[in-house]
């Protein structure tokens, strides 16, 4: 018998999606009011677009977050490929050991990482800055990047590689010809989803940067502390269509490499 489901589970879901995306709703309808003050609608236009991109501060900003989010992409994608890959050979119990301290970036609060980075970088005397932004970004994308790659390994069968190795291939061949492509999906979207984290994190952010590091997430906090603007409006509108295309993205490939067919060509 075909279980049916509780009209009040419908009910409680779409409240749910209300209570969620509203506020994000009005956000980016006010984005394109033409009135600064944000109770007032007097009518649509892109001018706060216009001067968003004209304005300096949020220009010098982007940058920051552009050069943070692409290099600790690359550097957390390839250490949490490789963390998967080496993890995937241990034995069963120092694979659940490691694995959770991997996990723990990503469970532990945000303000605690940043506060215990803070304390790191100040007990080395480094100066705050990008580089310390960077590494703080790391830290806990590097975890993600693990989780979903780590995940991708678990569902591949070994018999490929092992089909491979039989045939004469050295380990840089099977890896280049047989596990990378099949993991291929599973490191993409972990690499995405490492943009997103990083181009979107204030918090951490917030304890590790400079006075001429501030990231957009950090300029956005500023800019509000003195009041809600139009261009304040449209730039979330601009980080929210980013992270959601993104996220999008990274979930379209790791679905679309889950449903592919496991094939190998050796070229040896």
């Amino acid at each position: 018998m075909k279980s049916k489901n509780h009209p009040l589970l419908g009910i409680h879901s779409l409240l749910m999606m209300v209570f969620i995306y509203v506020p994000i709703a009005f956000i980016i309808a006010y984005s394109f009011n033409s009135s600064r003050l944000a109770a007032d609608w007097s009518g649509f236009t892109f001018d706060w677009y216009i001067s968003l991109f004209k304005n300096r501060h949020v220009m010098e900003a982007l940058s920051n977050s552009l050069t943070v989010a692409i290099i600790s992409t690359v550097v957390s994608t390839v250490l949490g490929t490789l963390a998967a890959m080496s993890i995937r050979k241990v034995n069963s119990r120092t694979k659940a050991g490691m694995g959770g301290l991997l996990y723990l970036p990503i469970i532990i609060p945000d303000i605690i990482m940043g506060l215990s980075l803070l304390v790191l970088f100040n007990q080395l005397n480094m100066p705050l800055g990008k580089i310390t932004i960077i590494i703080a970004h790391i830290t806990f994308s590097m975890s993600y990047v693990y989780v979903v790659v780590s995940t991708r390994l678990t569902g591949m069968k070994g018999q490929l590689e092992e089909a491979a190795q039989d045939l004469g291939a050295g380990a840089w061949q099977t890896f280049r010809y047989v596990t990378l492509p099949q993991i291929l999906p599973g490191i993409i979207s972990g690499a995405l989803i490492a943009f997103t984290l990083s181009l979107d994190d204030f918090m951490v952010s917030f304890f590790v940067s400079g006075p001429s590091s501030t990231t957009l997430p950090i300029y956005i906090y500023g800019q509000v502390k003195r009041g809600i603007s139009p261009e304040i409006n449209a730039l979330c509108t601009i980080l929210i269509l980013v992270s959601v295309t993104l996220i999008f993205l990274a979930q379209f490939i790791l679905n679309r490499g889950k449903g592919q067919k496991k094939q190998s060509v050796l070229p040896f």
